[in-house]
C-alpha cells in the first residue's frame, strides 16, 4: 500500500536521528541569533568611537534585517531547489566569514555592507532549519518543534549578551565580532556530516530511491512512499500525468495564508526588532549603565525563549487566530505601561525602578515572541513540501518589514523625542 513518508514517520516511534537533526538546526539558529544581537549589544561603543548620533548608525543597525529579507526568501527558494541541508551549511559559512569581517569594517557603511551580506545567509538559515526539521518529525510532534526552533534566535540573542561582556572587555567590540564568526564556522561539521534532506523532499523532487534510502533512518523495513498530495490546477498536467505539477508559494490556494501572514508577521517583528537592536540604547538613554542595559538584554532574551516555547502548547490548545489577537492585545498594553514608567521616573533609575522596567520589557518580549513563534508554526504546516521552503521565506521577507523599520528608524526615534520615549512607544504601539 502507497503511503507518504509523513503518513509513515507519524505512526514510528521517535528515532535519536530524528533528535539530532532538530539539535543541529537549533544549534545553527542559536548562531545566527548570537551573530545578529551582536552590533545591537556593542552599538554603544561603536557609535562612541566613531563620534556618530545614533540616529547616522540606523542603516548599520538596519542592514542584516534588510540582507535576512531578501535571505529567506531566496534562501527558501535555494533550499527547495538544491537541498535544505546543502543551503543550510552555506548560510551557516556566509554569516560566519560576515561576522569575522564586520570586526574590520572603519564606517557606517562599511559596517552596513557586511551585515548585508551577513544577513543574507542569516535569513537564509531559517527556513531552510524550519523545514528540514519538521519534515523529519511525526506529525504530533511538528508545532513543538517548531516554536522550539523559534527559540534559536532569542536563545542567541541572550547567550550574546553573556558571552559578549568578558569578550568585549577582553578584546573590544572587534575582538567579539572575530570570537562569534570563527565559532559559527565550526556548525559545518555537524551540518555536512549528520543532516540529511527528508523523504518528503526527495519525493517532491522525484528522487524516489534517494527517498527510500533516506527513509531508512527512521523507518523499519520497506515502504512504498509516494508525494504528498499538493493543490493542483485541473489543467495542469506534466508528461501526462494529472496533478505532478508542483504547487507555487503564489498559488491561489495560498492566497489567505500569504496576506494574514504578511500582516501578522510584520506587526510583530517591529516590536521584537525594536528592542532587539534598540534596547542598550534605550536603556543607557534612560540612565541605565552598560552593564546594566546588558543584564537587561539578557533577561529580554530569557523571556522571548520563554514566550516561543509557550507557543506551541497554546496554539495546540486555542488555534492561532485566539493566540495572535490575544498577543495583540496584550502587547499593546504592556508596551503602554512600559513608556509610562519610563515617562514618570525622573532622573537615573533606582533598582525598584529598574525592577519594573526590566519586568515590562521581559513581558514585551516574551508576548512578542509568542506571536513570531505561532506564525512560524502557521507557515511551516501551511505550504506543502515542494515550495515549503520558499513559503518559509516568503513569509520571512514579509514579517521583515516591520524589523527593517524598527531597526533603521528606532534610533532617530529615540533622538526624537530630545529627552522623551513617547515617539519610540507611539511608533510600536
Amino acid at each position: 500500500m502507497k503511503t507518504t513518508f509523513s503518513e509513515a514517520v507519524s505512526n514510528a516511534p521517535l528515532r535519536a536521528f530524528q533528535g539530532v537533526t532538530v539539535a543541529i538546526c537549533l544549534l545553527v539558529l542559536v548562531c545566527d541569533g548570537i551573530d545578529m544581537q551582536l552590533l545591537g549589544l556593542v552599538a554603544p561603543l561603536i557609535i562612541e568611537e566613531w563620534g556618530i548620533d545614533r540616529g547616522a548608525f540606523g542603516p548599520a543597525m538596519s542592514a542584516a534585517l534588510i540582507g535576512m529579507a531578501f535571505g529567506a526568501w531566496f534562501g527558501g527558494w535555494l533550499g527547495d531547489t538544491i537541498g535544505r541541508r546543502n543551503s543550510l551549511g552555506l548560510a551557516a559559512l556566509s554569516f560566519g566569514l560576515a561576522t569575522i569581517a564586520a570586526s574590520q569594517a572603519d564606517s557606517i557603511w562599511v559596517m552596513a555592507a557586511l551585515r548585508f551580506l551577513g544577513g543574507l545567509a542569516f535569513g537564509a538559515a531559517f527556513p531552510n532549519s524550519l523545514a528540514l526539521a519538521s519534515e523529519w518529525l511525526p506529525q504530533r510532534w511538528r508545532t513543538y518543534a517548531i516554536t522550539l526552533l523559534s527559540v534559536g534566535t532569542p536563545a542567541g540573542s541572550a547567550a550574546a549578551a553573556v558571552l559578549a561582556e568578558p569578550l568585549v572587555a577582553d578584546h573590544g567590540w572587534r575582538g567579539a565580532f572575530i570570537a562569534f564568526g570563527v565559532g559559527t564556522l565550526f556548525l559545518l561539521v555537524l551540518i555536512f556530516g549528520l543532516l540529511r534532506d527528508s523523504p518528503s523532499y526527495l519525493l517532491a523532487k522525484g528522487e524516489d530511491a534517494k527517498a527510500r534510502q533516506a527513509a531508512k533512518k527512521v523507518l523499519p523495513g520497506e515502504f512504498d512512499l509516494m508525494p504528498e498530495p499538493e493543490p493542483v490546477d485541473a489543467e495542469a498536467v506534466v508528461g501526462g500525468e494529472t496533478g505532478a505539477r508542483r504547487t507555487g508559494v503564489f498559488h491561489r490556494s495560498n492566497l489567505r495564508l500569504n496576506v494574514g501572514v504578511g500582516i501578522g508577521f510584520a506587526a510583530a517583528t517591529l516590536v521584537a526588532y525594536a528592542f532587539l537592536n534598540w534596547a542598550t540604547s534605550l536603556l543607557t538613554a534612560a540612565g541605565y549603565t552598560l552593564e546594566q542595559a546588558f543584564t537587561a538584554s539578557f533577561i529580554l532574551g530569557v523571556a522571548s525563549i520563554a514566550g516561543a516555547v509557550s507557543a506551541g502548547p497554546l496554539t495546540q490548545q486555542f488555534g492561532s487566530r485566539i493566540v495572535l489577537a490575544t498577543a495583540g492585545v496584550a502587547l499593546i498594553a504592556a508596551i503602554v505601561a512600559l513608556a509610562v514608567a519610563l515617562e514618570t521616573m525622573g532622573g537615573v533609575p533606582g533598582a525598584e525602578y529598574r525592577g519594573l522596567i526590566d519586568a515590562l520589557m521581559a513581558l514585551i518580549s516574551g508576548i512578542a515572541s509568542v506571536g513570531i513563534a505561532t506564525i512560524y508554526v502557521i507557515v511551516t504546516l501551511g505550504y506543502p513540501p515542494s515550495c515549503r521552503g520558499a513559503g518559509i521565506g516568503f513569509g520571512m521577507l514579509m514579517g521583515r518589514v516591520g524589523g527593517i523599520l524598527a531597526s533603521y528608524f528606532g534610533g532617530a526615534l529615540l533622538d526624537l523625542g530630545a529627552g522623551s520615549f513617547v515617539p519610540f512607544f507611539a511608533v510600536l504601539v
